[in-house]
C-alpha cells in the first residue's frame, strides 16, 4: 500500500480541506445566485436553460464534495474508491443537464434588442 506524507492512503488531509474550501468559495455562489432568480450579466441572453444550468454546476460541486470529504476523513481505500464512482454519476449528471441547457437555450429565442417591424 503507498503512503504519503500524512501517513494515510489519502495523503494529507489540509490539501484536501483548502481545495474544498476554494470550490466551495467559487462553485457555490453562482448556482444558488441563479436558483433564488439572480442572472449573470454575462448570461442574460441565454435565459431558457438557466435552472438546468445551475443544477448542472451543483451536480460538478457535489462531485468536488464526494471525492474530498471521504479523503478528509482518512477512509479506507474501498470507501474513498465507492464515492469515487458516485463522483462519477455527478459527472454524468451535470453533463445532460448541461447539455439539455444548450439545447433549451438554442430552441428559444434570445433576449437581446428587437428590432422593429415594417409595416
Amino acid at each position: 500500500m503507498i503512503t504519503y506524507e500524512g501517513g494515510g492512503v489519502n495523503g494529507n488531509p489540509l490539501y484536501h480541506w483548502i481545495a474544498l474550501a476554494v470550490s466551495t468559495a467559487l462553485m457555490l455562489p453562482v448556482p444558488v445566485a441563479i436558483l433564488a432568480g439572480w442572472t449573470p450579466p454575462w448570461m442574460r441572453e441565454r435565459q431558457a436553460g438557466m435552472r438546468l444550468r445551475a443544477y448542472g454546476l451543483l451536480c460538478i460541486y457535489a462531485l468536488m464534495l464526494a471525492n474530498s470529504i471521504p479523503r478528509i476523513a482518512d477512509a479506507s481505500f474501498e470507501t474513498v474508491m465507492v464515492c469515487m464512482n458516485i463522483g462519477f454519476g455527478f459527472i454524468a449528471a451535470a453533463a445532460v443537464l448541461l447539455l439539455l441547457s444548450a439545447h433549451k437555450d438554442s430552441g428559444a429565442r434570445t433576449a437581446g434588442p428587437v428590432e422593429p417591424r415594417d409595416g
